[in-house]
């Protein structure tokens, strides 16, 4: 089987300007985007809580790291596991943004457009022939021809 190349992140790590409502999110509420980022990537909502209990005592938050590294691994993108604990710790909110921005690249449906030939549909019903009344033969006129 061959392996596709790896690919970068579709937008840098302080990117956050590329797409204003994200960062505004990651921001205000990064506990809730972080949330969404889970459960968009199938994972629970809840998972990012995690990440509240190790920042209390100063560790690497476990959600954003396990959700990086996933999704470098799921969507083939370049990276190792050393920066992902080194971003996950120093950059959090940062690293939630761009998983944010990353999914909403990949998610994005193409458009599809297909031309086809209209379909005909005749909503008239097929003509019906009449027979003539019986009485109506005997006015019209009859030509016999007598072949000699």
């Amino acid at each position: 089987m061959e392996e596709k190349p790896l690919t970068d992140w579709d937008s840098g790590l302080c990117d956050c300007f590329e797409d204003a409502s994200t960062c505004c999110y990651g921001f205000w509420c990064s506990i809730c985007l972080a949330g969404t980022v889970s459960r968009q990537f199938g994972e629970t909502n809840c998972l990012p809580l995690c990440d509240l209990c190790a920042s209390y005592y100063g560790s690497i938050p476990p959600a954003a790291l396990s959700l990086r590294a996933a999704m470098r691994h799921k969507y083939g993108i370049k990276g190792s596991l050393c920066k992902d604990i080194f971003i996950s710790w120093c950059c959090t909110s940062l690293s939630w943004c761009q998983m944010y921005r990353e999914l909403k690249h990949r998610k994005k449906n193409p458009v599809v457009i297909i031309a086809q030939s209209p379909t005909v549909v005749n909503m008239q019903p097929a003509p019906m022939m009449m027979m003539p009344s019986p009485g109506s033969y005997a006015s019209h006129p009859v030509v016999i021809q007598d072949s000699y």
